[in-house]
């Protein structure tokens, strides 16, 4: 089975990120897609950065309706800071019946080459890289690479930081989120 592995912080989860994700499981070989939500790192408290499990919360209800796509906890329990690498590894090892890709917008892949191991993760998993609109050039080295699948999906220019300051001004921005995740949001009065 291949599971690819959508990683974010989702503060909040929106219609773009299920976009992206259904489209994903949709139109390409991904048997799954688990949505990883990021913890917040004990190092950088941001402000508007929600707990951790208030946002894995949001992602539960946001992919509940949908049969392919999952909210995934793993990187809660692993020390910090992480790196993607050390949730692969620990995945593999976890889950040996499974092949784990990892899913990113084209800005990532721009920085891809300072992740850490980088090669290491190229030669051990596809990558699945949407389209988005960002500065600066793709590294030569990952131009038609084999493990490098470029994903004709819709070029989404909603982000979460976005919401949240339109939240905060009072704006209504329903039509964004997932309706289950509007309805937490608002009974909870997030982001005010």
């Amino acid at each position: 089975m291949k599971v690819g592995l959508y990683f974010g912080t989702f503060n909040p989860i929106h219609v773009g990120h299920l976009i992206i994700a259904n489209h994903l499981a949709e139109n390409s070989d991904l048997d799954q897609i688990w949505l990883v939500v990021t913890p917040q790192s004990p190092f950088k408290k941001k402000q508007s950065m929600l707990d951790n499990y208030q946002r894995l919360e949001m992602v539960y209800r946001a992919t509940k309706d949908y049969n392919n796509l999952y909210p995934s906890d793993i990187e809660f329990n692993l020390p910090q800071p992480n790196y993607t690498i050390n949730t692969l590894a620990y995945l593999q090892e976890k889950y040996p019946d499974k092949i784990f890709s990892l899913i990113m917008g084209e800005d990532n892949l721009k920085g891809f080459h300072k992740w850490k191991n980088y090669q290491v993760i190229l030669d051990n998993h596809d990558i699945y890289v949407y389209p988005r609109i960002s500065e600066g050039a793709i590294e030569t080295q990952f131009d038609n690479h084999k493990r490098i699948n470029h994903i004709d999906a819709p070029i989404i220019q909603l982000s979460s930081t976005f919401i949240r300051k339109s939240i905060k001004a009072g704006q209504n921005i329903r039509p964004m989120l997932p309706e289950h995740v509007w309805e937490y949001v608002d009974e909870m009065n997030f982001y005010k």
